[in-house]
């Protein structure tokens, strides 16, 4: 299910970028990539100036819509780790079966706080929450 920002009462700065839409908030971001992509390192980089930009070293949240199915290269998941430091809350929304066994692999790779959700609504929530606790 695709994103829809104006069911919430939060102010917001779209994107659209070569990886997909996304969406700015104060604390956190929300992502929908585009369908069938390898995401690496290299072409995060326009989400990478976006995300350091807008939070340097504030905590932060991220929310992958999974709408799409597309991969990470696994190979850069600790350039991830690194960079993304101040990332406190990532939380997955997966809308199949084949999504959440994905992610089970991912989990080996990445060192985020994640959680996996089914439905976005639960995914803001645990992301706000776990913010409102690192203040």
């Amino acid at each position: 299910m695709n994103y829809d920002p104006t069911i919430y009462n939060k102010d917001y700065k779209l994107y659209h970028i070569n990886l997909g839409r996304i969406f700015l908030y104060k604390d956190y971001v929300v992502t929908e990539f585009k369908e069938g992509l390898d995401i690496n390192f290299e072409n995060f980089d326009e989400l990478s100036q976006i995300i350091l930009h807008n939070f340097k070293d504030q905590p932060f949240g991220f929310i992958a819509n999974r709408t799409n199915s597309y991969s990470i290269n696994l190979n850069d998941a600790e350039l991830f780790n690194k960079t993304f430091t101040n990332a406190k809350a990532y939380a997955i929304v997966a809308y199949s079966k084949r999504t959440e066994r994905i992610i089970e692999i991912e989990d080996h790779f990445f060192k985020f706080n994640k959680k996996v959700f089914n439905n976005f609504e639960n995914a803001l929530n645990w992301v706000e929450e776990t913010l409102s606790k690192t203040a």
